[in-house]
Parts: C-alpha cells; sequence; structure tokens
C-alpha cells in the first residue's frame, strides 16, 4: 500500500526542525552577544522568554485559525514571517531590535505545533498516531543534537549574525517544500484511494468544512478537565525543556568551566538521546503494542506518566560533580521526558471534538508557552541570587511532579471529550 502518509509526516518534521534552529540559535549565541551588547544572566533569561510571549498569547487565536483556514494557509503565512525575523535578527544594531526580531518570531511560530497536531490527526490512524507525532515532535530534540554543534561552528567561523541569517535561508527552503506539497487529505490529488481508505477507516479525523466555520466552543473546551490535566501535565514538560534548551550550555560554561566548542558538543548528547528514544520508544513501541492488541489507554498512560516520571533525573544534575556527570542526569531525563513527549502531543486528535483538535492543541501549547517564558527568566533570577544552578534545577523536579500527577488524577483517560451538543443533553 502507497505510503504517502509518511512522506507528509517527514515533511512536518522538518518544519519543526527548522523552526528550532530558530530557537536554540540565541543560546548558541549567548557568549558572543554578551560581548557585542554586553547581555547580563537577566537580560539573556528575559530576552530567551521574549519570543514565548506573542507565541503563547497566539495560541489559542491560532488555533481557532487553523480549525477554521486550515493548515495549508496558516502554514504557508507563518512560515513567510518567522523567515522575515531570522534575517530581521542577522541584521540586529543592539538589544533592542534583538528583542523586536524574537518577539516577530514568536508570532511566526505560533502555529506549527497545534497545525502539525492537527495535519497527523488528518493523516493518521489512531494506532499509528505515536510515531507520526514522534516523528515531528522528536525534531524539536534533534535540532540541539545538531543544531548546537553546527550553528556554534558557524558562530565560531563566521559570528552570530551568520547564525541568524542561516536559519532564514533554511526556513525558506521549508516554505518551498511545504507551499508545493502539503494538502489535507481530500485535496491531495496523488494520494490513492487505498491509503485515502486505510486513514479513514483507522480513526483519522474527519474533514468537515462545515463544522470548521465553528468547532466546539473555546469556553466548553477550555474547562474541560482531560483539556486541564494534559495542558498543566505538558507545561510540566515544557519547562524541564526550555531551561535545558536556553541555558544548558551557560550552564556547563559556567558550572563546569568548558569552553565553547566543548560544552556545545556535551550539550549534542542528551539531545541526540532523547531524539532516538522519542522515536523509538514514545514513536515506534508505543504504536505497536497498540496494534498488537493492547490496551491504547492503558499504553499511552504507561509511556506518559513513566516517561514524565523519568524526568524527574534533572533533580540530580545540580550534584554531578563534573560535566560527564551532569550530560548524564540530563540525558536521563531528556529521554524519559522524550518518550512521554510524542504521546502528549498525539492526545488533542485523539480526545478533541470534530473540527477542534487545531483549538485544544492551541490551549495545551499556551500552557506549554507559559512555562517556556518562566523557564529561562526564572532559571535567570536564581542564578543571579544564588551562584549555581541547584535551586533552578529543584523548580523544575517540583513543577514535573505537579504535572504527573495532573496526567493522573485530571487527565485521566485518554477517551474522547463528548460533542458540545452531547454534553448538553
Amino acid at each position: 500500500m502507497p505510503r504517502r502518509r509518511w512522506g507528509i509526516a517527514a515533511l512536518l518534521g522538518f518544519g519543526i526542525l527548522v523552526s528550532y534552529f530558530d530557537r536554540v540559535n540565541l543560546s548558541v549565541s549567548k557568549e558572543a552577544l554578551d560581548h557585542a551588547f554586553g547581555i547580563s544572566s537577566v537580560v539573556f533569561g528575559i530576552l530567551s522568554s521574549t519570543y514565548n510571549v506573542p507565541y503563547a498569547l497566539l495560541q489559542i487565536p491560532c488555533g481557532l485559525l487553523l480549525d477554521r483556514f486550515g493548515v495549508r494557509r496558516v502554514g504557508i503565512v507563518s512560515t513567510i514571517i518567522w523567515a522575515a525575523a531570522s534575517f530581521a535578527a542577522a541584521a540586529s544594531l543592539g538589544v533592542k531590535s534583538l528583542f523586536g526580531a524574537r518577539l516577530l518570531l514568536g508570532v511566526g511560530e505560533a502555529p506549527t505545533f497545534p497545525g502539525t497536531a492537527k495535519a497527523i490527526g488528518y493523516w493518521f490512524p489512531k494506532d499509528e498516531r505515536s510515531m507520526a507525532t514522534a516523528m515531528f515532535d522528536s525534531m524539536a530534540k534533534f535540532s540541539s543534537a545538531i543544531g548546537i554543534p553546527v550553528l556554534g561552528a558557524v558562530l565560531v567561523h563566521f559570528g552570530w549574525r551568520a547564525n541568524f541569517a542561516v536559519t532564514g535561508i533554511i526556513s525558506i527552503v521549508y516554505l518551498a517544500l511545504f507551499f508545493l506539497y502539503y494538502r489535507n487529505p481530500s485535496q491531495h490529488s496523488k494520494l490513492s484511494e487505498t491509503e485515502r481508505e486505510y486513514i479513514r477507516s483507522g480513526g483519522a479525523q474527519p474533514e468537515d468544512p462545515q463544522r470548521a466555520a465553528q468547532g466546539a466552543p473555546l469556553k466548553y473546551l477550555i474547562t474541560r478537565r482531560k483539556v486541564i490535566g494534559l495542558s498543566l501535565g505538558y507545561g510540566s514538560y515544557n519547562y524541564v525543556f526550555y531551561l535545558l534548551l536556553t541555558w544548558l550550555p551557560a550552564y556547563l560554561f559556567e558550572a563546569h568551566h568548558l569552553d565553547l566548542t566543548h560544552s556545545f558538543l556535551y550539550t549534542s548528547v542528551p539531545w541526540l538521546c532523547a531524539t532516538v528514544a522519542e522515536l523509538t520508544v514514545g514513536g515506534w513501541l508505543t504504536d505497536s503494542l497498540i496494534q498488537r492488541g493492547w490496551n491504547a489507554t492503558r499504553v499511552r498512560q504507561f509511556f506518559l506518566v513513566g516517561g514524565t516520571s523519568v524526568g524527574l533525573c534533572i533533580f540530580g544534575v545540580p550534584y554531578a560533580h563534573s560535566a560527564q556527570g551532569a550530560v548524564t542526569w540530563i540525558a536521563f531525563a531528556l529521554t524519559g521526558l522524550s518518550i512521554a513527549a510524542p504521546v502528549g502531543w498525539s492526545i488533542p486528535s485523539l480526545i478533541a471534538p470534530r473540527e477542534s483538535v487545531g483549538t485544544v492543541g492551541g490551549i495545551m501549547n499556551l500552557s506549554n508557552q507559559l512555562s517556556g517564558i518562566a523557564a529561562p527568566i526564572v532559571t535567570g533570577f536564581v542564578v543571579a541570587a544564588t551562584k549555581n544552578f541547584q535551586w533552578a534545577f529543584l523548580v523544575a523536579a517540583i513543577y514535573l511532579t505537579i504535572g504527573i500527577a495532573s496526567y493522573i488524577f485530571l487527565l485521566g483517560e485518554i477517551t474522547p471529550i463528548p460533542e458540545p451538543e452531547e454534553a448538553r443533553k
């Protein structure tokens, strides 16, 4: 049987990879920006979170736009904006203009995750959803595994402006590919009827143009216990993710006195472990067990809660006596969280009412990005106040504990939320 759906998943994964290059280039450039503009730890923490402010505020509006206008149209416009933001960052003349470029980047990339989750819901049967989700979500980790050393090399040889310019060029490449190849299944002329029927009969989200004009009301969705539990749980994951995404090179440099080159290389190790674990365990193994007849809810709950629990290894990082020891703890934490990640991002398409996946994904990602805003800022203030990273990692462990409880007691069974009209009966 043709497998065009996996080509779509690969395309969407490439988009996430590119969008995360745009995020890690700032952390790679920290020392260079400090020399250029005199950026303190607190200012860097705030600058790291600047991107997340519009990104967070636009999550729910973007979800509504995606459900109303579709993945393709919203995706094209957003990619144009984020490419322009990368070039604007490369041309920055000071901290203020760099802040402006990061704000624009947050606007452009706001629809990426809810849009990709919505597309996966259209293109994949339920028992392939975890692997398809892993193919795009793992790119958020792989971007650091390869992006940090590659962009670090660009920085060393060509300067920090080249970092941002390179990501802008790659964004243009993705824009061209997305424009040429992405369509929903009902609009894809090269999708065979056999594969189309396989996708439909496997429980893919149905395309409903009339319902897309309305969808489930935002008030209804945002008050559902499952949506609240998913949002709190995944928000705790994203706190740790952004702490490491923005501060890991600086932590290794400041706490373990690694030079920039070794810091970039050490940083790539846990992200590479996370990428492999997400694809093989969170993606392939989850779907494989479900396809073999294991209870789908139990499998997803096990990897979601179990993986997030392994993330508590982040508590061991400040007690490591060497860079190798710290990287080992970080690798364990990121590996566990990455096993949980594709299950988490597959849930909006599994629980959302018809034509409401974008909105549920937007609500979930709003919580994610509020955590993403908090992590670099809180870490910056904690490090400035305590002169070490111990409490920064402890805060992350406490938040993860809250997230685990939310998955267990609020999200519960991974089953569809009733349609609004059904809930009123």
